[in-house]
């Protein structure tokens, strides 16, 4: 069991390091001063406080995402799968948004300007905003699964190794909910729900 805790704290360790932000200075040009690190969490296992701040700004940028799925989303069935998932992962911002503040945790994003697996960055937003038609459509689709795949997987490492109750419950219910939206999104996919008149294709390079 302590081996898999450690595991699993590695691996929420090392999506959380993975993110890529700008360059560090060219040599030569001098380094400045040495950054900044982020205040321990005042409350609970940096395990649990990296997960609660992961989740959020990932939580908060895919409903940007699929709130522009309103009124750009063509595929069918699309409009009404993104509007339910909107509204479960609003619901579950909430909860983590209370969470984090019962943990005394800021309320900035650590994250900001990063790529990292399963967030939908700024970027990304920027290139929904101008796609249109299908284009949208396979962004969208690709961009909610990595979402769901990748918080689902930090979520599992979180269970594992966290040791604040609470947060530990919390991230069990979001495994638990994934499962069911990534099932839902296979659904869509393959045109199987009574609401989706015929299948639509889920990009080739991110299958369901």
């Amino acid at each position: 069991m302590a081996a898999r805790r450690t595991a699993a704290a590695l691996l929420l360790l090392v999506l959380l390091t993975s993110c890529t932000g700008n360059a560090g200075p060219e040599p030569g040009h001098g380094a400045g001063p040495p950054p900044t690190t982020a205040a321990p969490a005042p409350s609970g296992h940096p395990t649990d406080a990296a997960w609660v701040q992961l989740m959020v700004p990932m939580d908060e940028q895919a409903v940007v995402l699929l709130g522009l799925a309103a009124r750009e989303a063509t595929g069918p069935g699309l409009r009404p799968w993104a509007a339910r998932l909107r509204a479960e992962l609003a619901s579950e911002l909430g909860d983590l948004r209370r969470l984090r503040d019962r943990m005394g945790l800021p309320d900035t994003d650590l994250h900001k300007g990063h790529d990292m697996p399963g967030m939908v960055t700024d970027q990304d937003l920027d290139d929904a905003r101008a796609a249109r038609g299908s284009a949208f459509d396979s962004l969208l689709v690709a961009q909610m699964h990595d979402h769901l795949r990748q918080s689902a997987q930090v979520s599992r490492s979180e269970v594992t190794a966290g040791t604040r109750a609470e947060a530990r419950e919390r991230a069990g219910t979001l495994v638990t909910a994934r499962g069911g939206q990534l099932a839902a999104l296979a659904a869509l996919c393959a045109g199987t729900p009574t609401d989706v008149p015929e299948p639509f294709a889920c990009p080739s390079d991110h299958p369901v």
